[in-house]
């Protein structure tokens, strides 16, 4: 009834915005009428559990750092992202661990999955969770249709993997793949040039060259190698599978039917779900219809939530999630300014205590990188400041990291890559080939410098060349003095190179290898709670009337992508990721051009 109701809405909101003209009533009546509406049918209240409930965890909701909220048109059409953060899921499942009412948690992979799926590094804290909830004695249940890489890491966890009969599951391996424009920019007429420091900054390489450099292939295949041997070894252990024996897998069929993954000990057994529904009924109580009695963790988490305690002492975890951008944060971005602005907010209220940044950013712009890591600095000198390196924090993003007292990364992070890169274009030979040319009157010789309309001049390059390295060598002085190590070593481990968490670790650039639940407890060791504290999440999501009221003023930019189908051409799949190549190239806004981008967007799957 619900999603009817809201569909009802969204068709009828422009008839009552129409009527609002004619009869005088206030646009602010009606927003907070539409507001109320809304919230009156997501308000559900906190959910009850009752005794022998079993946990459900979807596989196919997305798990991601922070969820800034919906659209006003999901929220709506009544299609409100579902996805949930990776502090509300282990919250919960160490709440869980505790709650007599909760005997089981089922990982659901019935559903379709979410596009994009969640990160190594976040799974592998709910697997951590996941871990303890089992050690309790607690049954953990998993069932999936198909076994990804993904899915499978986590579902390794489980008492019992049930898959379908005609269920796969893929143990393929790890591979990146890239595509370079080179050759489609010499067809056209476009010139790249790329300015950079770090023999291994090679972000960017996809517009200069028409495959891997050799220091990108070799930085790559060493950052797969050690996330693959991770992944082998994570499951091995629950699985009681040497590595070697999951390396032999891979190398010899990698994709493997139900009833070979069921022959290698992959998984317990092979089921429809209605046979899955009555071994969980087992596991819990009888509802209606013979089905067994459950709870999502989307509501458990609210439990969980509620079972907080209350104190005027606060420690805040400050999420830096997105690409970085100079000027303002829009949704997927890290803008400088606005970042900035929280930050300092943070420092200058007494009630915040200490600050947890959680970091999952491949860098972006050098300009807005610095901007925060002085604000950062400016916090640290005040109160402790400590950080939590997500999927990926690289670049700009270990750039921003570098005040920390303590950096936490688990061994899969992908982070480093401390260097500086400069990307410019010129669109000379193409405009020629359409009979286009400029033409400029200037006062100084480069005036022009700047131009798309030609290639830079070797005294041009060299310029920005030397705008790079002085970035660099303040990139350098960031980590040299926020780590305590020579600045010399530095320069031997950073030169743009990208490294595992494991071997972060191993190099000085983190301290301990831990999650999001590990660096809460050390800011509060840091800043001698004890157990009296509250736990704020920056930045603020704003609430329905809020989004509602920036929509109809042309202020929120954002409109509904609807994907009428669930499957897409291998075609398709090739233009998106051009399409994400140019978006990212729309982003560079740094006032000098001048980037700590992370050398490359590892995608696994």
């Amino acid at each position: 009834m619900r999603p009817f109701l809201k569909q009802t809405l969204a068709s009828a909101l422009g008839s009552v915005l129409g009527l609002t003209i004619f009869s005088g009533i206030s646009l602010l009546t009606v927003l907070l009428i539409l507001g109320g509406i809304i919230a009156s049918l997501d308000d559900k209240g906190i959910p009850t559990v009752k005794e022998k409930t079993v946990l459900v965890l979807d596989l196919g909701a997305g798990i991601t750092d922070f969820n800034p909220g919906s659209t006003v048109e999901q929220t709506l059409a009544g299609r409100a992202k579902k996805d949930l953060t990776v502090h509300q899921v282990t919250t919960a499942i160490q709440t869980a661990t505790k709650d007599k009412n909760i005997v089981a948690i089922y990982l659901d992979g019935s559903r379709a999955k979410a596009k994009g799926g969640s990160g190594l590094a976040s799974l592998r804290e709910v697997r951590l969770a996941l871990n303890n909830f089992r050690q309790s004695g607690k049954q953990i249940y998993a069932y999936d249709a198909d076994l990804s890489r993904r899915d499978y890491y986590l579902a390794s966890v489980a008492n019992t993997i049930v898959l379908n009969p005609l269920g796969t599951v893929d143990l393929n391996g790890f591979q990146t793949e890239n595509m370079f424009y080179k050759g489609a920019f010499e067809k056209y007429g476009i010139g790249a040039e790329v300015i950079r420091v770090g023999k291994y900054k090679s972000a960017y390489e996809s517009f200069s060259l028409k495959g891997f450099s050799p220091e990108s292939r070799k930085e790559n295949q060493e950052l797969l190698n050690a996330l693959w041997s991770d992944f082998k070894e994570t499951i091995g252990s629950n699985r009681t599978i040497p590595a070697s024996e999951i390396q032999t897998i891979a190398d010899t069929q990698g994709n493997l039917s139900a009833q070979d993954a069921l022959s290698k000990k992959l998984i317990d057994k092979i089921m429809y779900p209605d046979q899955v529904k009555q071994e969980l009924v087992k596991l819990g109580t009888t509802e209606k219809e013979g089905d067994f009695r459950k709870i999502s963790m989307s509501d458990y988490s609210e439990v969980a939530a509620s079972k907080t305690k209350n104190s005027n002492k606060k420690i805040a975890v400050l999420y830096a999630q997105g690409s970085i951008v100079d000027g303002t944060s829009e949704p997927g971005q890290i803008g400088g300014d606005t970042f900035s602005e929280t930050i300092a907010t943070l420092r200058r209220d007494k009630n915040i205590k200490a600050v947890v940044l959680r970091v999952n950013s491949p860098g972006g712009s050098a300009t807005a990188s610095d901007h925060m890591q002085r604000e950062l600095k400016l916090l640290s000198q005040e109160k402790p400041l400590v950080v939590s390196m997500g999927n990926v924090a690289a670049s700009g993003g270990y750039y921003i990291s570098t005040n920390a007292s303590r950096i936490f990364a688990q061994p899969n992070t992908i982070t480093g890559s401390i260097g500086v890169i400069g990307l410019q274009l010129n669109f000379q030979k193409l405009a020629s080939n359409q009979g286009l040319t400029w033409d400029v009157v200037k006062t100084s010789k480069f005036a022009d410098s700047s131009t798309v309309s030609r290639p830079k001049t070797k005294e041009e390059l060299a310029i920005a060349q030397k705008f790079v390295n002085q970035i660099y060598d303040e990139f350098l002085d960031r980590v040299a003095e926020g780590r305590k190590i020579s600045k010399d070593k530095v320069n031997e481990i950073a030169q743009g190179r990208v490294w595992s968490g494991i071997e972060a670790q191993k190099i000085g650039l983190v301290d301990e290898l831990g999650g999001l639940q590990e660096s809460i407890a050390y800011a509060a060791k840091q800043a001698k709670l004890g157990d009296d504290w509250e736990l704020d999440e920056y930045p603020d999501t704003e609430d329905f009337q809020t989004r509602l009221l920036k929509r109809l003023s042309g202020e929120e930019a954002t409109m509904l992508k609807q994907h009428n189908s669930p499957t897409e051409s291998v075609l398709t799949n090739e233009f998106k990721k051009f399409q994400s190549s140019l978006a990212d190239l729309q982003s560079l806004n740094d006032p000098r051009g001048v980037y700590a981008r992370m050398t490359f967007d590892l995608k696994l799957d």
